[in-house]
């Protein structure tokens, strides 16, 4: 059995973060093994139809996972629909309001620097087949969607979403990016009975995690290769959000370090590095 120090597990997963009205940020740096990456949810009605923050020290991220909202920022104001994104520069104050309801996904993360604001549409990503693409094989095709990424002008945050076919596996063949990035899934769109087994592991026969994941359920990865797979008849559906641990200079997605028993299949993110 392997003699390094293991992290904490309480502090690598979170369970049903898209449980609360109003604006909830589950996961920073002080109660997690992340470093930089913060997230929350967003979650409005007719009952509770605005929230407002402000990003000081950090850059933020807001995606739609459901619903309509309008966010204003900057003295300007967005209309988001469905996986519509905007990225926010540190020190802004932010609103936001809707008229029905909406599901909103908050990252952010400390920086030092100042970027500009962007409104990413989601139907901007899927002309742009370096941001919307097919990854994979049979048994592990999914359509990985980069919503945050070289598209942005930003200093640690990268963000999208992955989706696969029922029983498939995704993030394979293992794949790791530590030094360079932490990582975090958000499981979404999958209605019980639905529900993925994760790992995350350096060493394949000791895996730091090995765990069921449902709908709103949050993992961390600090470190390690950490593939996943759907159940039969049920696609998985998740965000992925990273930090880069070095402002700019290792914000660079696709650069992974694929596990050495699976290096002859490639790197399947490889179109996003075109």
């Amino acid at each position: 059995m392997s003699t390094e120090a293991q992290p904490d597990i309480s502090k690598m997963i979170f369970r049903g973060t898209n449980r609360q009205l109003g604006r909830h940020i589950s996961v920073t740096p002080q109660n997690s093994t992340n470093r930089h990456l913060c997230y929350g949810r967003i979650i409005l009605n007719a009952s509770h139809p605005s929230a407002s923050f402000e990003t000081g020290t950090h850059e933020a991220a807001l995606i739609c996972l459901k619903g309509q909202a309008t966010v204003k920022t900057s003295g300007k104001s967005f209309e988001l629909g469905q996986y519509d994104s905007i990225y926010i520069p540190r020190g802004e104050k932010v609103e936001v309001r809707t008229a029905s309801e909406v599901d909103i996904a908050e990252f952010s993360s400390d920086v030092e620097h100042t970027y500009p604001l962007q409104f990413v549409p989601i139907g901007d990503v899927k002309k742009d087949p370096t941001l919307s693409f097919a990854a994979g094989t049979p048994g592990n095709s999914r359509v990985v969607n980069i919503c945050i990424g070289k598209n942005v002008d930003a200093g640690r945050l990268l963000l999208g979403f992955t989706v696969s076919e029922p029983g498939n596996w995704t993030s394979w063949p293992p794949h790791e990016h530590a030094e360079m990035l932490e990582e975090m899934y958000v499981y979404f769109d999958m209605p019980h009975p639905a529900y993925g087994i994760q790992l995350v592991y350096n060493e394949t026969d000791y895996p730091e995690m090995l765990t069921a994941v449902r709908d709103g359920d949050a993992v961390l990865i600090p470190s390690g290769y950490h593939p996943n797979v759907s159940v039969p008849w049920h696609r998985i559906t998740f965000l992925w959000a990273m930090a880069a641990h070095r402002e700019k200079e290792y914000r660079k997605f696709g650069v992974v370090n694929v596990q050495p028993d699976f290096g002859q299949h490639g790197n399947p993110l490889a179109p996003s590095q075109k």
